[in-house]
């Protein structure tokens, strides 16, 4: 049986400002300047520079004043709305904008197109002696290669993909023939199946073949499980060789390069530049805050648009009437985003200054055990934010001190107690597991159980399982694996 029954809900609704301030308070410098580019695009009324006085000096201002007021008038005359609305929408329209003068001094990024590892092996390919049938394959073969240059897959699903693809009948012998052929060119160890056979490759080309190089052959050969797990020990007993000519071996071995493929790109590859979003100085023992300029731009309202909405509204016919609906949607765009933009400074700037002033101490002296435990909820009940936005803030953030350019999450940890009682971050607990392996005996390193006793002792209690996550969050391996002769 159907009921009306009344209820009362209380909902909290974003306003479209609301979640555009969101959107870019999450942006860090590159991409906002995307960001700010985009907007400009779909929106003309949106202009780049800061806003200027309108009134005349002087007789040389009123010249510039009148040349400046034709362009406006030859900008209206030449704007054709209908080439903007769209028949079924009026608020449709694409525009880009070219703020740029032709004495402008243009500043562009070079870039050098460089070739790929697969172009410069199918260059050494023209220089065996192959038919088109075997070239056709060997090239098919080297664009399987990986960016490692490995070949990983399956012969034999090679020589499906080859009849089915190029319609060439071949074997798995043939590629074998061919693939050995590939084996021989530059650099050393392309064409490899795994890491195995690629050291192999490398250390029979080796032009000086003395009993190092033999000695490595034979370990990469024989004993590739014993080497991988660092069983050195196993190794030495097997060659019947001391530990300093082992040591040598490994060496040896060391030098080699398990990903060819990547030499080439290596060089090629461009360097991301990281740009602070906050740079935080020490003058005289007190800590200065700014914010970077890229993050706050100077942008204004066209004032050809505002005179354009003026003039179509004081028409009465109905075109007029969809126009000024369209220009003024488009002017209140501008003075959102602007706004947004704004009030995005003015949060990151509240919020970091608040951060900067939790963890005083460590921006003073750069040392990683003064960071305090902090978490999102202490900064944004210091600041009288919400949560969600504190998180957006520091995502992605970087900021400039001193002592180096840091991600702003990376001062966010959760605190441990010692056994006095105090609180304290779990950089700090890191900070000083890492102090500890570093100074480690190579020849002896500390296992986990180890690590936990000398924690310890610093009045740090903590489990082996946590000293355990703590090391592979600070991409150290195992005490086996950090092993040295």
């Amino acid at each position: 049986m159907l009921r009306q029954v009344q209820t009362q809900k209380l909902l909290q609704k974003l306003s479209p400002q609301q979640i555009q301030l969101m959107k870019l308070l999450q942006l860090p410098t590159i991409a906002l300047e995307q960001r700010i580019k985009e907007e400009m695009e779909i929106n003309p009324a949106l202009e780049e520079g800061a806003e200027t006085d309108d009134e005349p000096k002087d007789e040389f201002e009123n010249d510039e004043f009148d040349d400046a007021q034709k362009d406006d008038d030859q900008q209206r005359e030449d704007f054709a709305l209908s080439d903007y609305m769209d028949d079924d929408e009026g608020t449709s329209y694409k525009l880009k904008a070219n703020n740029t003068s032709p004495d402008e001094e243009r500043k562009e990024i070079p870039f050098s197109v460089g070739v790929t590892f697969q172009d410069m092996l199918e260059s050494q390919l023209g220089m065996k002696e192959l038919d088109d049938r075997q070239y056709q394959i060997a090239v098919y073969l080297i664009g399987n290669l990986d960016d490692d240059g490995y070949l990983r897959r399956d012969l034999g699903s090679i020589v499906d993909d080859i009849a089915f693809s190029q319609n060439i009948n071949t074997s798995e012998q043939e590629l074998s023939e061919l693939l050995r052929v590939i084996q021989e060119f530059d650099p050393a160890g392309i064409g490899a199946r795994d890491l195995q056979e690629c050291l192999l490759i490398q250390l029979k080309r080796k032009e000086v073949q003395n009993m190092i190089v033999e000695l490595a052959t034979e370990v990469v050969e024989k004993q590739m499980d014993e080497f991988s797990k660092k069983h050195y020990d196993k190794i030495s007993k097997k060659l019947e060789i001391d530990d300093e000519l082992l040591k040598e071996v490994i060496q040896e071995i060391l030098k080699l390069n398990p990903r060819p493929g990547n030499s080439m790109a290596d060089g090629q590859k461009s360097l991301q530049q990281v740009i602070a979003d906050f740079m935080i100085t020490n003058e005289d023992g007190e800590l200065i805050l700014t914010l970077n300029s890229r993050n706050s731009p100077d942008l204004r309202v066209s004032k050809a648009y505002a005179q354009m909405l003026e003039e179509y509204s004081k028409e009465k016919n109905k075109s007029a009437k969809e126009a000024s609906v369209f220009v003024k949607q488009k002017l209140d765009g501008a003075k959102w985003f602007i706004d947004a933009i704004q009030q995005r400074s003015q949060t990151l700037l509240y919020a970091m200054n608040a951060i900067m002033e939790y963890q005083g101490e460590y921006f003073l002296e750069g040392d990683e055990t003064l960071l305090k435990p902090m978490i999102l909820k202490d900064i944004a009940e210091k600041v009288g934010l919400d949560i969600s936005t504190i998180s957006r803030v520091a995502n992605s953030k970087y900021v400039q001190t001193p002592f180096g350019t840091f991600l702003l999450k990376t001062f966010f940890s959760e605190s441990l107690s010692t056994d006095s009682g105090e609180e304290v971050s779990t950089r700090e607990v890191k900070k000083i597991l890492s102090d500890c392996i570093a100074v480690e005996s190579k020849k002896k390193p500390l296992t986990d159980d180890k690590l936990t006793k000398i924690l310890k002792e610093k009045g740090y209690n903590i489990a082996r399982r946590t000293i355990a996550k703590y090391r592979e969050q600070l991409d150290i391996p195992v005490a086996r694996l950090r092993k040295e002769l």
